[in-house]
């Protein structure tokens, strides 16, 4: 019996690595965007007058599925120090209510393209990346989810799409940004472009 538990434990050991890594990036990204589907194609949500709805609960799926302070840590990089506390809590935010409205367009566009999930990659003990392709009936758009991992919880903290990693992207706007203005003043520019961003 003793020997039986071990080779059990020795054999729990073995595999656990790979499937804390491996197999729940792929279950968070495709478990989110199932949903995020589910929500476009409700019949019952059709029409400029569900779009709120809609958005809500996109909004929704999106706090179970990315980890928007990692996400905003590594837009700012070392510059996220020089933020305090407070202002690291507005930033997070900001930014996550400028993404949602740039981003929410795009979302409701969505016609009947299909996601093709291709293979999940790690990155590091922490990291991990899973590859998919938007296949269209005229394009094939590459986007991959890079995820980490918390307390046993695997969510996005960037999204890379053709090759154009949004985290890197915007970091460049934040370093040139804080290169030669305030902390204070980057809020006061994303409070602007989010306000503007919802029609304000």
């Amino acid at each position: 019996m003793k020997k039986q538990l071990s080779r059990l434990l020795l054999l729990t050991l073995l595999l656990f690595p790979t499937f804390a890594y491996s197999a729940a990036p792929m279950d968070t990204v495709k478990g989110g965007l199932d949903k995020v589907l589910e929500v476009l194609r409700d019949p019952a949500l059709k029409g400029d007058q569900a779009k709120q709805v809609k958005m809500e609960k996109i909004r929704s799926i999106a706090e179970q599925v990315f980890d928007f302070t990692e996400l905003s840590k590594r837009s700012l990089g070392p510059n996220w120090n020089n933020l305090k506390a407070d202002q690291q809590e507005e930033f997070v935010r900001l930014f996550r209510s400028l993404l949602e409205t740039i981003y929410s367009d795009r979302i409701m566009s969505y016609t009947d393209e299909k996601i093709v999930y291709n293979e999940e990659i790690g990155l590091s003990e922490k990291t991990s990346e899973v590859r998919t392709t938007i296949s269209g009936s005229a394009s094939q758009t590459p986007i991959n989810y890079r995820l980490i991992e918390n307390n046993g919880s695997w969510k996005v903290y960037d999204v890379v799409i053709e090759g154009v990693s949004l985290v890197n992207n915007y970091r460049a706007q934040f370093r040139g940004i804080l290169a030669n203005q305030t902390p204070e003043a980057l809020l006061d520019i994303l409070r602007k472009k989010v306000d503007d961003a919802r029609g304000g």
